[in-house]
């Protein structure tokens, strides 16, 4: 089984991506990893295994060589899955190149699998959280360092591989890296911990407090808007009317 999960990692055969060949559960793909010899998996799982990689028994498995030709190859087998999945999801894959289409198939499969269950409280957070972050990732470059790191400090991505600007980005895993063999070592002082939190703190409730103010103000502008043009809401018909007048407004109170 070593010999298996070496080869999987070196052709980059995601758990997500074994268990939509197969047909199970990403759980059940662990399960099967850890079994001592692949011929105590289920039968036809056992085949469909052994058709990706293109042997006809286990023992044939410690006998593979990965090569670049072997590599396209046991890729086309299992992308071919793929490609039905996407065939029938054509709005969500609409547009897409191959390798984004097996890129967003596999996030959706791993998304779906951490919230499918209704009392998975910490999952449903979780991608909460990830949407959130998503959604700030084009307002702060750090949080694209952030995903950079994550995925070199979890063997995915080359340590000395930068796909953004190198120096900020050298410098910013730096300080992650001391600043989490700090957290694990657990050398800080309570009170730096503590007073650093407090204004962690602080920050985020001023700019909540901005964002409140900002939507206050937006929320009176448009009522006077609306209210100069006779409007008594925003509707498809004087959607482009009303922001107009909207900006009109707010230049005013710049010029003034």
């Amino acid at each position: 089984m070593d010999k298996l999960n070496e080869i999987l990692h070196e052709l980059g055969i995601s758990k997500v991506k074994l268990a939509k060949f197969l047909g199970v559960s990403r759980q059940m793909i662990y399960n099967y990893l850890e079994l001592d010899s692949i011929n105590k998996w289920p039968k036809d799982k056992k085949v469909l295994l052994l058709n990706l990689l293109g042997v006809k028994s286990p023992e044939e498995i410690n006998k593979i060589k990965i090569t670049t030709d072997y590599i396209y190859e046991v890729d086309d087998r299992l992308n071919s899955l793929c490609k039905d999945n996407n065939d029938n999801n054509n709005n969500l894959f609409e547009g897409l190149g191959k390798k984004q289409k097996i890129l967003l198939q596999d996030i959706v499969e791993l998304l779906k699998e951490k919230i499918e269950n209704e009392n998975n409280t910490e999952g449903y957070y979780i991608l909460l959280y990830l949407y959130h972050y998503l959604q700030s990732i084009d307002n702060s470059k750090e949080l694209k360092y952030i995903l950079a790191y994550v995925s070199k400090a979890a063997g995915f991505t080359k340590p000395m591989e930068f796909v953004f600007n190198e120096e900020q980005q050298f410098t910013f895993e730096s300080i992650l890296f001391s600043a989490f063999s700090l957290y694990n070592g657990g050398g800080a002082s309570k009170s730096k911990i503590a007073a650093s939190h407090e204004r962690f703190v602080a920050q985020i409730e001023h700019k909540i407090e901005e964002k409140m103010s900002r939507t206050m103000e937006l929320n009176t502008v448009k009522v006077q808007a609306l209210r100069e043009l006779g409007y008594t809401e925003i509707n498809e018909a004087n959607a482009t009317e009303v922001f107009e007048k909207i900006a009109e407004i707010q230049s005013r109170k710049v010029a003034s």
